[in-house]
C-alpha cells in the first residue's frame, strides 16, 4: 500500500482523537500500522529530509486544527472537540478537503492574523474561489500552497513563543534585537537587557557600538487575547522620562488597543515603537530567528534574449 496523501488521513486521525489524545508522533504510528506501510515507505523521506508519513500525518493534523474538528488540550497535545465528533455522526465515508472548506469558519482560520487577506476573502463567494481554483496556473497554484504553508508556521510558531518562559522570551526578544543590528553582539547586549529592573524597564540596549544613544525595552509575554491598552503604554514612556532616555520599543506577543497607538502618534520628543505578535513573527522570520528553511524550490523559465538572433 502506498503512502496516504494527507487528505487520506483525516478521518482516520480524527477517528483516533476520539479515542484518545494525540500528537504528531503517536498519530503517525497509529498511521503507519492502521496503513500497514511497509519499512520502505516508513523510511521514506521528503527531500528536506524528513519523514513523508510524519508530515502527511501532521499536514492532516493542522487541517483538522483549522476546521474545528480537534483542538489542542496540552502542549503539543490535541483531542477531538464536540463539533469534531459530530462531524464524524453526520458524514460518512472518507474526509475531503472539501468537506472542510464547508465548515464556517475554517478558511477564515487559515488566514487569522491578515485582516487584509481575510477581507478578500470574505469579498469572494464559493463559487468564485471554486472556479479560481478551478482555472489557477501551476504557478498561482503554487503560491497559494506557500501562502498555506507560512500562514501554518506563522500560527505555530507565535504559539511556541507564548508558551516558552518569560527568561526565553527575554532571551528572544534579545536575539531578535541583536539580528536587527542592536547592541553590537549579543553578549555586550545581554550585558544591557534584563538587568536593570528599574521602573518596569525590562531592559536598555545600544542603538550604537559606543553606548552613546540607548533604547529601553519593555517586553510583555502575553496570550493574544491579552490586548495592552493606553494605560501601559504611557506608563512606559513615563518610564523613559525617568530614565533619561527618549527612544524606547514595547514588544508583545499579543496586540494594542487603537488608543494605544494613537497616543505615541501624538507628538512628542519620546520616540516609541510599538511590536506586537504579528510583527515579531515577521522579525522573527525575517532574521532567522527560531526558524530556518526546511527546502527550497527553483522555478525556470526561457531565457528569450538568448535565444534571440544577434542584431
Amino acid at each position: 500500500m502506498a503512502i496516504p496523501t494527507y487528505d487520506k488521513l483525516f478521518r482516520p486521525v480524527l477517528e483516533l482523537a476520539t479515542r484518545q489524545h494525540i500528537n504528531r508522533n503517536s498519530a503517525t504510528e497509529v498511521m503507519i500500522t492502521e496503513f500497514k506501510l511497509t519499512p520502505e515507505e516508513i523510511a521514506h523521506r521528503l527531500a528536506s529530509g524528513g519523514s513523508s508519513i510524519r508530515n502527511r500525518t501532521g499536514w492532516a493534523m493542522t487541517f483538522l486544527t483549522k476546521a474545528g474538528l480537534i483542538a489542542k488540550v496540552a502542549p503539543k497535545t490535541y483531542a477531538a472537540t464536540e463539533s469534531g465528533r459530530a462531524f464524524l455522526q453526520r458524514h460518512s465515508g472518507p474526509i475531503r478537503e472539501a468537506d472542510l472548506r464547508a465548515i464556517p469558519g475554517y478558511k477564515e482560520a487559515w488566514e487569522a492574523g491578515s485582516a487584509k487577506r481575510r477581507e478578500r476573502q470574505a469579498s469572494q463567494t464559493d463559487k468564485g474561489q471554486t472556479e479560481e481554483e478551478a482555472t489557477s496556473t501551476p504557478h498561482e497554484i503554487i503560491s497559494r500552497q506557500i501562502e498555506a504553508i507560512h500562514a501554518d508556521v506563522r500560527g505555530r510558531l507565535l504559539e511556541t513563543v507564548v508558551n516558552q518562559t518569560p527568561e526565553f522570551f527575554e532571551q528572544l526578544v534579545l536575539d531578535v534585537l541583536v539580528a536587527m543590528g542592536y547592541g553590537g553582539s549579543r553578549e555586550d547586549a545581554a550585558h544591557h537587557l534584563g538587568r536593570s529592573g528599574d521602573e518596569g524597564i525590562d531592559g536598555r540596549i545600544n542603538q550604537d557600538a559606543l553606548g552613546l544613544d540607548q533604547v529601553l525595552v519593555q517586553a510583555k509575554k502575553y496570550r493574544p487575547d491579552r490586548v495592552i491598552d493606553r494605560k501601559e503604554v504611557q506608563a512606559f514612556i513615563g518610564s523613559l522620562a525617568g530614565q533619561g532616555v527618549t527612544k524606547g520599543v514595547f514588544i508583545t506577543t499579543s496586540s494594542y488597543q487603537p488608543s494605544a497607538r494613537e497616543f505615541i502618534q501624538r507628538g512628542s520628543t519620546t520616540k516609541i515603537v510599538l511590536v506586537d505578535g504579528e510583527m515579531l513573527i515577521d522579525l522573527m522570520i525575517r532574521h532567522g530567528i527560531g526558524v530556518h528553511v526546511a527546502q527550497k524550490f527553483e522555478i525556470h523559465e526561457i531565457d528569450q534574449n538568448y535565444f534571440e538572433e544577434a542584431e
